[in-house]
């Protein structure tokens, strides 16, 4: 019987990519010659640190990030953004945070816009992912399209789609 997983992952080493070239991008930009910016990715906290001097450049850094992630193919709505904070005087700290996994109410707002097209398919939440099953595989096409056009706010991939 034909089926897909709904699940929603970004690539640490696609992230990792964007971050370096932001960080490239940002130490040969004219306005941060002399700052004490940086931009670090911890792969097994699975978190973006920036620490910059002022609010305008922590705003610049992000967006940088932000149109980098879309070079990349990635979608900044998994990124879990924080407030800066300013711990030791002088330096601004953000820690970005990146959502791995369907959350719980993502998942069920999902499981409800899947039940709401009345297609007779079986949709299973299973651990951060979401298994749909049904008989004909443009019928799973469609769940697919109405998945996309879900008000979700995060990253939705469609993988193992098996016949």
């Amino acid at each position: 019987m034909p089926s897909f997983d709904i699940s929603s992952k970004l690539d640490a080493q696609s992230i990792d990519n964007a971050i370096n070239v932001t960080r490239k991008e940002f130490t040969n930009r004219w306005d941060f010659k002399g700052s004490k910016s940086q931009i670090e990715f911890d792969k097994k906290a699975m978190n973006i640190r920036i620490a910059t001097e002022t609010e305008m450049r922590m705003e610049a850094i992000c967006d940088m990030l932000h149109s980098r992630m879309l070079k990349q193919g990635l979608d900044p709505r998994g990124l879990d953004e924080s407030k800066p904070h300013q711990p030791s005087g002088t330096l601004l700290i953000k820690t970005i945070g990146i959502k791995q996994g369907l959350d719980a109410e993502n998942a069920k707002r999902l499981l409800q816009c899947i039940k709401a097209l009345n297609l007779k398919v079986t949709a299973q939440h299973m651990n951060d992912c979401i298994r749909v099953t049904h008989k004909q595989i443009d019928t799973l096409q469609q769940v697919m399209l109405a998945c996309k056009q879900s008000a979700c706010n995060q990253p939705l991939q469609f993988i193992n789609l098996k016949s």
